[in-house]
């Protein structure tokens, strides 16, 4: 017979709050015993998972994530943060990083068994990897946002599946991008959204320099602006990721920030450039717009719009605009 660690044990002795910690993230409020945390199990802007470590208990109030799991004990949130991991995994993830010594034993409550079944029946499948895309639909996306050029040995074709409500698969594509979680956030013209666990993702660079970004989509513009900067790059994919991305800037000397220009990112940059030394809010290169894509986007329409006017034939200066 297997050997597992006592379920009941870890819900009385390891503190979710200290496992949060652990992992990297801090409340951004905190009202009595209840603490706020800007989700880690999906994309989010405004604090909305509530921890009360007193219960022992948490919630997510935005919609739940690939593993359909948005409240319950620290147990029910391993299995959602490190989805689709096994439940004894999920165990063994909770005691490692909350540092907590447990006794073992052969404990495993009938309802998180039932649990795991239901994360299988709500679970995605990854059908197909490529490194080259060759779909018109995402190349026409990525030409689009102004950075198909650049998406050589960064994007992927992903093509991939997902159980619906009704239990049916349904097929998908998207450009896609691991993280360093195992997961693989992915995008197109109609979802922005996460395959697995979510994550950063980092693309190590020049040892002194780190260039910080939101989403991968604003790393590559910047690409196209600076194809030869020698720069490490960090991707948070998430402004939960926040606590965990400062850890990681603290070993380079000078670190560049590219957050967004709403109320989320200029915090995130302000809090950033105070807590790390050496970094530098480098938002005002995109002045104007909400983010770098944005910016770049604006660039290519007006091109557009100047290559679209009509030929004009001048005695004094020949054809011209």
């Amino acid at each position: 017979m297997s050997e597992f660690l006592n379920v009941n044990e870890i819900k009385e002795k390891v503190s979710l709050l200290n496992l949060l910690n652990k992992l990297g993230f801090a409340a951004q409020k905190v009202s009595g015993s209840e603490h706020f945390f800007l989700s880690m199990l999906r994309e989010e802007y405004t604090a909305s998972l509530c921890v009360n470590d007193k219960l022992g208990v948490w919630y997510d109030h935005g919609a739940a994530g690939v593993s359909g799991i948005k409240s319950g004990s620290i147990i029910d949130f391993g299995l959602a943060y490190w989805y689709p991991a096994s439940f004894p995994e999920v165990l063994k993830k909770i005691v490692e990083y909350a540092g907590v010594p447990l006794e073992k034993s052969h404990d495993i409550p009938a309802v998180y068994a039932e649990r795991k079944t239901a994360l299988k029946s709500s679970t995605y499948q990854i059908n197909s990897i490529s490194e080259t895309i060759t779909n018109p639909a995402i190349n026409a996306y990525l030409n689009m946002r102004g950075i198909g050029s650049v998406a050589a040995g960064h994007l992927y074709e992903l093509h991939y599946s997902i159980l619906d409500s009704k239990n049916k698969s349904r097929n998908y594509f998207a450009s896609g991008w691991p993280n360093e979680n195992g997961g693989w956030e992915v995008r197109n013209k109609y979802f922005k959204g996460c395959l697995g666990h979510k994550g950063m993702s980092f693309l190590q660079g020049a040892a002194n320099r780190l260039a910080v970004f939101e989403g991968f989509y604003d790393f590559m513009s910047w690409k196209v602006e600076n194809p030869k900067d020698p720069a490490s790059t960090l991707i948070l994919n998430s402004l939960s990721f926040l606590q965990s991305a400062k850890a990681r800037a603290k070993q380079f000397a000078s670190i560049e920030i590219y957050f967004d220009h709403d109320r989320a990112g200029m915090l995130g940059s302000e809090e950033f450039a105070a807590d790390v030394a050496g970094s530098v809010d480098c938002a005002f290169k995109y002045e104007g717009f909400k983010d770098y894509n944005e910016k770049l986007t604006a660039g290519l329409s007006a091109s557009k719009k100047s290559l679209d006017k009509p030929m004009i034939f001048s005695a004094e200066n020949g054809f011209g605009r």
